[in-house]
């Protein structure tokens, strides 16, 4: 029989003692608390990267393909993909698909109200399973009829909003050139990304407006838009799309157009750290003071056990048995109200955000079984671990003063 683990489980399941009591209660409820914000903390993090992420290139693709140029204004200079660069990305392994585009500036007059806007042309091609699932309100742009397709426009709800428009509107929109054009459209859809740079910056419509406008030939674009199959890949695969392509052609990843956003993300994993470390060294404080307690309060035991011939270091497992006992309580409790509130909010949505501030109007949640583990096992070690010292008071314990000890 292992006499270590045997009075270490009477001591748990038969203690008496209100005030250690009171401790073990505090000490599992700091371990399980911890937990649960340590596991809320990354689903979040993991939740708003994934969510602001596919929001991002879900509308402008992972890396965008244009001419190499001084042009540094929102409109792109033309040129015609050669077959080689289209066979490239065509076979290329990291691809799911690619989709040329074209854009131009503009202002739209509208209910006595003006915006500035960059008209984003796109083709028949164009992927739309993106724009389908954030569609407010009416449909996508219908290039069956060439000639309607190109009086027939998708706006945001921001830019809707700002103009008092809705689906099936009229308005008129004012291409910037010298000199200025201007076009009819019909908006067809209204859709919401949720990311202010976007839905303040864009509209959608025909790529052959501007075609016509800038005088390009039937296959000219502004650039080629390159949405990846894996997200963990940008970079690299950012890199061999630049090495491959030809030579009046550059890439940029979607990280390096909207480098504000990526920085925001890439900070949120820097306060996760900080909150990590914090709640774990809150759960193992409680652990501490919880060891203490219950070593100063048996001290009687321990002059007893050790004047029956029990060594130091079996007397010792009998706390680390109680802790380790309160710590698997504490993680279980805490697993089952982390992951209840994780659940609650991914189908509920209950939790709600301002938008125009975080992107999203929810707390978004995305929890990884590696993560509840791998938590899980970490807090586990960590407290053993750093539990080991204190319980080596017992050491300095005399049988003699400790049978005494009132």
């Amino acid at each position: 029989m292992n006499t270590s683990y045997f009075i270490a489980r009477r001591i748990a399941i038969k203690s008496e003692r209100t005030f250690s009591k009171l401790i073990v209660r505090i000490a599992i409820s700091g371990v399980m608390l911890s937990l649960t914000v340590m596991m809320l903390s990354i689903a979040i993090i993991k939740g708003f990267k994934t969510e602001i992420q596919e929001k991002v290139r879900g509308y402008v693709g992972d890396v965008r393909i244009f001419k190499l140029d001084l042009n540094n204004s929102f409109e792109l200079s033309p040129f015609v993909p050669s077959a080689k660069t289209l066979a490239y990305l065509k076979n290329n392994k990291d691809v799911a698909y690619f989709q040329p585009y074209a854009t131009k500036p503009g202002i739209i007059s509208a209910n006595d109200e003006v915006e500035g806007i960059n008209f984003k042309g796109i083709t028949k091609s164009f992927n739309w399973d993106y724009i389908s699932k954030h569609l407010v309100s009416g449909r996508v742009i219908n290039f069956a009829d060439s000639i309607k397709a190109t009086r027939e426009i998708m706006i945001s709800a921001y830019t809707a909003n700002r103009l008092k428009l809705k689906s099936g509107d009229n308005f008129i929109m004012y291409f910037v050139q010298n000199p200025p054009r201007k076009r009819p459209f019909k908006i067809v859809g209204i859709y919401d990304i949720g990311v202010e740079e976007i839905d303040k910056s864009f509209v959608l419509g025909d790529i052959n407006i501007i075609r016509r406008l800038n005088d390009w030939k039937p296959d000219q674009v502004g650039g080629i838009e390159v949405k990846l199959k894996n997200f963990n890949r940008l970079s690299q695969a950012s890199d061999d799309i630049y090495a491959n392509l030809e030579m009046k052609l550059k890439s940029e990843s979607v990280q390096e157009y909207f480098p504000n956003i990526f920085t925001w993300l890439s900070l949120l994993d820097v306060n996760t750290r900080v909150l990590l470390i914090l709640m774990m060294i809150v759960g193992v404080i409680n652990m501490i003071t919880a060891l203490l307690i219950m070593i100063l309060e048996r001290t009687n035991m321990i002059g007893m056990l050790k004047a029956f011939g029990m060594t130091d270091f079996g007397v010792m497992k009998i706390f680390l048995y109680n802790a380790i006992y309160l710590v698997g309580i504490g993680l279980v409790l805490g697993n089952i109200l982390g992951l209840g509130l994780a659940f609650i909010q991914q189908y509920t949505h209950v939790f709600k955000l301002n938008q125009s501030n975080y992107y999203l109007s929810y707390v978004p949640i995305e929890i990884h079984v590696s993560d509840v583990v791998l938590l899980n096992i970490a807090i586990l070690i960590i407290c053993v671990v750093v539990l080991v010292l204190p319980s080596m008071l017992v050491s300095r314990i005399s049988p003699l003063k400790a049978i005494r000890f009132k």
